[in-house]
């Protein structure tokens, strides 16, 4: 077992890495002080992961899109036991999600997180799956999936990957399809646990009132060794033009919602996280509150409150995306490129970049007392392949220069999509 200290000399906050014996990846970050405690135990495995092979494999193996979270719900279904049933014993408040690049298993509490821990790692652990709880899975998934469908917000956003995205499975719903998890079964999803689910793809996170010490005693108690099998996932190539530059759909909607979509050249690791937070500041410069072009798209009645920017970024795919409510939403894709193309030619506004570079800062820092959001950062960064410090070193060393550059090389007005669902 290996353990190291890594701290942030900028604020002082340290956590505690730990290698340990059976594969897996624990950090640990003791917050002193603080009542309550957030473990997260999970995998490098979400819904864009449907092809991939080990050192066991000759050939790519291609599963049906939706296996993930499929096999995210089955976990809780244990032989002979109700795992919320068990947190509930504990007082610990237990959920689970899959995204389209990770899937992880948490809890929360303020008392009894060590026998917490034991349940977290034990139930993960332990899969079961028969062709009888399968079956009945996907009627409940199939009703999830109809539900999304019907949802506005739901179908504006995948139109969009859609519209942006040709191979990348990003466009997939995280559920995935009727058809795709139709083609699911017991075999298949224990071929999917014990590829993704081995330890040395995994990490376990804690932060809060917790002891590193006390940690890696549950570890060694609970976690079985496991091998690595040395796993490589991998995605078709992606154009780096668009599918489509404008798709429409109709739903009851009072007024029409949309999505634009900028198609970004994905990075990664320390590169990507670079790009996200340099694009991050650039486009609250562009378009918050206090922007011209807000105050311009408000004046004409083009946007309301619901008028957003997000930075939507993972493994082989990076959107820069503004969302909202329009009745004019072509006009409001038309004003936001004509913006873009100023600021290329005349720059963006330094005093405005200074003051959310500031508040950026202040943001992340401030989320380092916040013990929930210290484990998300924590299970985040690690599978980004970053430090969770790399965000203060990116934004304590940003220039007005390097956001400038990076936006006019990244920000291309042909690589756009507009997503608009209206009635």
């Amino acid at each position: 077992m290996e353990k190291k200290i890594i701290a942030c000399d900028k604020t002082n906050d340290k956590y505690t890495h730990i290698k340990h014996s059976s594969g897996l990846n624990i950090l640990v970050w003791e917050m002193d002080g603080f009542s309550t405690t957030e473990a997260l135990f999970g995998t490098k495995y979400g819904s864009i992961n449907t092809r991939f092979k080990t050192n066991k494999d000759k050939d790519y193996t291609v599963v049906p899109e939706g296996i993930a979270h499929f096999l995210e719900h089955k976990l809780f279904e244990n032989e002979d036991t109700d795992v919320f049933e068990l947190f509930a014993k504990t007082g610990a408040s237990a959920n689970a999600y899959t995204s389209f690049d990770k899937t992880c298993y948490l809890f929360s509490c303020s008392d009894n997180y060590k026998e917490s821990l034991e349940i977290l790692l034990n139930f993960v652990q332990s899969p079961y799956f028969t062709k009888e709880s399968v079956d009945k899975e996907q009627g409940i998934i199939g009703q999830e999936i109809r539900m999304c469908d019907d949802n506005p917000s739901w179908r504006v956003f995948f139109n969009m990957l859609n519209g942006l995205y040709k191979s990348h499975p990003v466009k997939i719903d995280i559920a995935g399809t009727i058809e795709s998890i139709a083609k699911i079964d017991a075999d298949l999803l224990y071929k999917c646990y014990n590829t993704f689910y081995n330890l040395n793809n995994m990490v376990l996170v804690v932060a809060g009132n917790v002891k590193a010490d006390e940690v890696i005693d549950i570890a060694d108690k609970c976690l079985k060794p496991s091998e690595d099998i040395e796993l490589e996932t991998v995605f078709l190539d992606e154009p780096d033009e668009v599918v489509k530059s404008e798709i429409v759909d109709n739903l009851p909607v009072g007024t029409p919602m949309f999505n634009i979509g900028f198609k970004v050249k994905p990075r990664s690791a320390y590169e990507n996280l670079k790009l996200e937070m340099e694009l991050h500041v650039a486009m609250n410069v562009l378009s918050d509150a206090a922007s011209p072009l807000y105050k311009r798209l408000t004046d004409e009645g083009l946007i309301n409150s619901t008028f957003s920017t997000e930075i939507f970024n993972g493994d082989g795919f990076f959107t820069v995306i503004f969302a909202g409510e329009s009745n004019q939403p072509r006009k409001v894709l038309t004003e936001i490129i004509r913006e873009i193309e100023n600021v290329k030619v005349n720059g963006l506004d330094r005093e405005h970049y200074e003051s959310i570079k500031k508040s950026t800062y202040g943001q992340v820092i401030r989320e380092f007392n916040n013990v929930e959001a210290v484990a998300s950062t924590l299970i985040n960064s690690y599978f980004a392949g970053v430090n969770p410090f790399d965000t203060v070193k990116v934004l304590s060393e940003m220039t007005y220069e390097d956001v400038q550059k990076s936006f006019c090389e990244n920000i291309d007005t042909e690589k756009v999509t507009l997503s608009i669902v209206e009635s």
